[in-house]
């Protein structure tokens, strides 16, 4: 029997800095995440150049942290894994390289993980995980995609968008509407102020008949409608919780038919998206009225964070599908599909 793992994760695909510490058998024993949002929002969007100057800055204060938090030391660690992609590839870079340089120094492996991965399986890290097989709905920044889990590594995609994802649609519509960055968040905030049936805006490939996903023409509405001579500023709540509304009824829809077409019961939500107050109100009422049960990760877990990719490290570990050591030389995957890792 394998002795427990101690392993470190460390996330840098984009404008988080993320740090966790996993012990397998017994779960989670810290995380740190800085988020970069107060720098970028000068901008108006992430500037690659300062979110990849920025990591360097928090990465090494950012480990010493966590491990201090879980009282543990650097020579006890087993393993380190850390996101080698999809991301921005300067900030895919700086965890890359400490992570390799620091498996190097302690003579540990170091194990490239997928961004998704992460996402995929951070629902796992709940008091109540779901359990294997089931489908997931990933909804992760530039991502929407339906995918079948039949364990670690053993990922089918089902579906995804053929254009704009759900996170990307809400940070376009959230800029025509003249939202400060980071606008999808703030667009959910006001939805909840507004009413929606006020406007009226399409389900973009609801009643395809596949699993397909499109967004972009709901963001083409969204401006159609701003652009009418009776639309004023105080409408934007409405048309705000009408675009929600409209989003969360097709990831709704599309996520009850992976259901019917694979057989499962159990759908996992992942994702900055899955934070969504709305989303997760109508999965839980639509899939539990089928007698399905819906999984979402803590919402400290939504965001990127580090605990997700040291959970998927270790998930790896114990099932022998850790990637082979690398002894130093290592690349990252600005692109990288997630079924490629089956």
């Amino acid at each position: 029997m394998m002795k427990p793992q101690l392993v470190l994760g460390i996330e840098t695909s984009c404008d988080e800095t993320g740090i966790g510490l996993v012990e397998t058998g017994r779960g989670l024993l810290a995380h740190r995440v800085f988020s970069q949002i107060d720098m970028h929002a000068a901008y108006g969007g992430v500037v690659p150049e300062l979110a990849s100057r920025d990591h360097v800055r928090r990465i090494v204060p950012l480990i010493r942290e966590t491990m201090v938090v879980a009282g543990r030391e650097l020579s006890e660690l087993d393993a380190i894994g850390y996101t080698t992609g999809p991301g921005l590839a300067g900030a895919l870079l700086v965890g890359a390289s400490v992570a390799e340089s620091l498996a190097l120094a302690l003579d540990i492996p170091a194990i490239p993980i997928h961004h998704l991965e992460g996402h995929l399986l951070s629902p796992m890290l709940s008091s109540e995980p779901p359990m294997f097989p089931f489908v997931a709905l990933l909804v992760s920044g530039g991502h929407t995609q339906l995918m079948r889990v039949g364990g670690v590594g053993d990922y089918a995609l089902l579906g995804e968008s053929v254009d704009d994802a759900a996170g990307e649609a809400f940070d376009k519509t959230a800029k025509l509407l003249g939202l400060p960055y980071p606008g999808g968040p703030i667009l959910s905030k006001l939805a909840g102020q507004g009413e929606a049936g006020k406007f009226k805006l399409p389900r973009p490939m609801k009643n395809s008949g596949d699993l397909m996903f499109s967004f972009s023409g709901l963001k083409t509405a969204v401006l159609t409608a701003t652009q009418k001579p009776d639309f004023t500023p105080e409408r934007i709540p409405d048309l705000a919780a009408e675009f929600q509304e409209a989003v969360v009824e097709v990831l709704c829809v599309k996520a009850r038919a992976a259901l019917a077409q694979t057989g499962l019961a159990q759908l996992v939500v992942a994702g900055g998206v899955g934070a969504n107050a709305r989303l997760r109100e109508r999965l839980r009422r639509e899939i539990g009225k089928r007698g399905g049960k819906v999984f979402f990760p803590e919402l400290e877990y939504c965001s990127d964070n580090g605990a997700m990719i040291a959970f998927a490290c270790a998930m790896r570990i114990e099932t022998g599908k850790a990637a082979a050591a690398t002894g130093g030389a290592f690349a990252v995957r600005p692109r990288w599909p997630l079924a490629e890792i089956s």
